[in-house]
């Protein structure tokens, strides 16, 4: 199973999800705040579940400071179900959240939900009765060069460093130039195929990747907002 660091700052809920978790099988080492230097933990982390109430820094900042770092996949912790409280999680990096209290089977589930779509970067097959054409082994859009076989990105020439949901997000784009898709589309395509998760998760994710490719992503040219329907990739003309 999966090691997992738990920072959490209720030692009552942290034992709970701690006995829980262990008793499915994973390993949880856990932390009551996140002020301490975090990259040895996260060596040794194949997720964190992240709460965002922490005292001192907040859940928010260790999670931008974990994204600076890692790409680690980030599971939120809150108790607000605050649709603000949510997104502003999910732009800072996380992969996704659960609202406390959750059961451990629950969490559970969504603990490999997430490792099971950010271990391998590329989208899942398609369900259709006829398999999909062949994508290209390439891909590109104002500036922005993706090399689907390596999983490599690079913005004029340069290197850009994506978290797994970033890489798979953009490769699905990528691989419908031109074609509009919906959150729910992306959602079954980039995320997971049965993944049944919020729409907030896309819009948070776009806002993520459009900051690392985009020359100004107030103005995208490469991941455009079609409003009311979902968002599309420009190829390079």
């Amino acid at each position: 199973m999966a090691s997992i660091l738990l920072i959490e700052d209720d030692p009552a809920v942290a034992e709970a999800m701690r006995l829980g978790l262990s008793r499915l099988g994973h390993h949880v080492r856990h932390l009551a705040d996140g002020n301490t230097d975090l990259s040895a933990a996260i060596a040794e982390t194949d997720l964190i579940l992240l709460d965002l109430g922490l005292p001192g820094a907040d859940g928010y900042e260790i999670c931008r400071r974990v994204r600076a770092m890692s790409a680690v996949p980030i599971v939120i912790l809150t108790a607000r179900s605050d649709d603000v409280d949510t997104v502003a999680g999910l732009e800072a990096g996380a992969d996704d959240y659960v609202v406390k209290p959750v059961t451990p089977r629950v969490l559970d589930a969504r603990i490999k939900a997430v490792l099971r779509r950010t271990a391998v970067a590329a989208p899942a097959p398609s369900s259709a009765a006829e398999p999909p054409a062949p994508a290209p082994a390439a891909a590109s859009g104002a500036g922005l060069d993706i090399d689907r076989r390596s999983l490599r990105v690079r913005r004029d020439g340069v290197l850009i460093a994506l978290t797994p949901t970033e890489i798979r997000l953009l490769l699905v784009l990528s691989e419908n130039p031109g074609q509009v898709l919906s959150r729910r589309q992306l959602l079954a395509s980039a995320w997971d195929q049965d993944y049944l998760g919020d729409s907030r998760l896309v819009d948070a994710a776009i806002q993520r990747l459009r900051a690392k490719v985009e020359d100004d992503p107030s103005e995208p040219r490469i991941v455009e907002t079609v409003r009311g329907f979902g968002y599309r990739f420009v190829p390079s003309p």
